[in-house]
């Protein structure tokens, strides 16, 4: 197979020796890639990032999902630590973290 890069024609299979990430970026990427690797939580992620804060049933409003779902969604967010929660009253109040968006962002870059 011929690649051609930056107008060079390279065969596939050519090429040095390319440096791996360390293990612990490799494993911080996949965890975040696989908070994004759902529709749905990519739209979470758009619509987070259109507010400052979002109130659960807001999302719920906007999703096409039971409450139930979105939830779902959220709590593989938070886990990732690309969404925050914080509780206000008897609701939870979600929003980006921007310092592990910049992270995911170096990430994929870096690939």
């Amino acid at each position: 197979m011929v690649v051609k890069k930056k107008g060079v024609k390279k065969r596939c299979c050519e090429g040095g020796a390319v440096a791996l990430p360390s293990l612990e970026s490799a494993e911080e990427l996949a965890k975040l890639a696989w908070a994004i690797a759902h529709p749905a939580r990519v739209r979470i992620v758009h619509l987070l990032l259109s507010r400052e804060t979002c109130m659960c049933g807001e999302i719920v409003e906007e999703m096409p999902l039971a409450q139930s779902t979105v939830s779902q969604h959220l709590k593989i967010l938070k886990e990732s630590g690309l969404v925050q929660g914080e509780i206000d009253g008897p609701k939870v109040c979600y929003c980006i973290n921007e310092e592990k968006l910049e992270r995911l962002k170096e990430l994929i870059a870096g690939l």
